[in-house]
């Protein structure tokens, strides 16, 4: 359940009143959760406590517990309205720990997902002094990072997802505690996608995106011809991660399910492998003309994955790809999703490297291998 969820003047914007809007929920998100546990499913619900907004119940009923920014740069000047709950104040901190918890517990919630729309720093800098500058934002992030533990403490099996305003706070002491499930707000373009893959997966070993299909049309492209949705695998493989949300209307009838599910089955089958050890396989580049390629593998099985991508503008319709930690005596299956197997040694793999050729472009070549003596 993502923002909008709680009481807010018909604006997810708005937050700060932390209750059920009972407009919209009747009875709560309880029976929503509960629903979903019966069929498997567990719940994720979106917080965002720390920003406080005009006209909410903390801006009304609690100011002393709020920052207020004194002078903000113009590109977010519009914060000047809103104000940030002080983690930093025991009293604050201590309400917002019972209340939230109080939630979780009533509503049923499984997963914690928290935001943070809001640029703090001007609003920690005017507590202080000249001279004591940083000591607000110091005790803040004490408070932020003691919140969540006690929500853990009090909630042993609580998984937390940190988004904040698009994957803007994955610190060290953040992702301790939390993942990204949505590691950026940039979603859909597929180079971009590669290029977060490629970066974030040095540091995080989980870490997730969102996933569509491309527009096209049938016939002419006039203004009046109804687009349709076709399901690419260039794009959804650019999307691939540990953890990847379908950004699809399954109520719909028109959709290509086979194909949907053919992508999903190759993403199941390979996405134990992200959690292996991690290899880039080219430079990194945002260039359209050139070629990415990374590998993910399990060294204790002997198995793995190799994601190749040929870019729109790239000439070259072959490139060799040198892989790693495997096994020099060993033979390794290397089976193409889209067809094809065959065998080679680990020292080949790891010397001469693994031949790709790809003759349409863009296009996203899967590979799966597994060690086989």
């Amino acid at each position: 359940m993502d923002a909008g969820w709680y009481v807010n003047d018909g604006s997810w914007v708005n937050t700060g009143t932390w209750k059920v809007d009972r407009k919209r929920f009747p009875n709560g998100l309880r029976p929503i959760t509960d629903h979903g546990r019966a069929k498997g499913v567990k719940s994720i619900v979106w917080f965002e406590p720390e920003r406080v907004t005009t006209n909410s119940w903390l801006f009304e009923n609690h100011p002393e517990w709020c920052l207020e920014a004194k002078s903000l740069p113009k590109s977010i000047a519009y914060q000047g309205k809103w104000r940030l709950l002080d983690l930093g104040n025991p009293e604050a901190w201590r309400w917002l720990v019972d209340h939230i918890d109080k939630i979780i517990t009533d509503e049923g919630i499984d997963l914690y997902r928290q935001d943070f729309n809001i640029d703090p720093l001007a609003f920690w800098r005017a507590q202080d002094a000249p001279d004591r500058q940083g000591i607000t934002e110091i005790r803040y992030v004490t408070g932020y990072l003691a919140y969540w533990d006690e929500l853990r403490r009090r909630h042993p099996t609580l998984l937390i997802d940190s988004c904040a305003s698009g994957g803007r706070r994955n610190d060290l002491e953040t992702v301790r505690r939390s993942l990204p499930l949505l590691r950026d707000d940039y979603l859909f373009d597929p180079v971009a996608q590669q290029a977060h893959t490629y970066g974030v997966s040095f540091w995080l070993p989980y870490h997730g995106t969102g996933t569509r299909f491309i527009e096209t049309f049938v016939g002419p492209s006039e203004a009046s011809q109804k687009p349709v949705e076709k399901v690419d695998p260039w794009l959804f493989r650019s999307h691939m991660a540990p953890s990847v949300t379908a950004c699809w209307d399954v109520r719909r009838d028109d959709l290509d399910y086979d194909a949907l599910r053919h992508l999903v089955q190759q993403f199941e089958r390979i996405s134990p492998c992200y959690l292996g050890d991690y290899y880039p396989l080219t430079s990194y580049s945002l260039d359209k003309d050139v070629w990415m390629a990374w590998q993910f593998d399990l060294p204790d099985s002997g198995e793995g994955v190799v994601q190749v991508f040929r870019r729109d503008d790239s000439e070259e319709e072959s490139a060799h790809f040198r892989l790693h930690g495997l096994e020099a005596n060993a033979t390794y299956e290397m089976e193409n999703l889209d067809g094809g197997k065959a065998t080679h040694s680990g020292r080949e793999l790891m010397g001469k490297g693994l031949a790709v050729t790809i003759t349409r472009k863009p296009t996203a070549v899967l590979f799966a291998y597994k060690r086989v003596n």
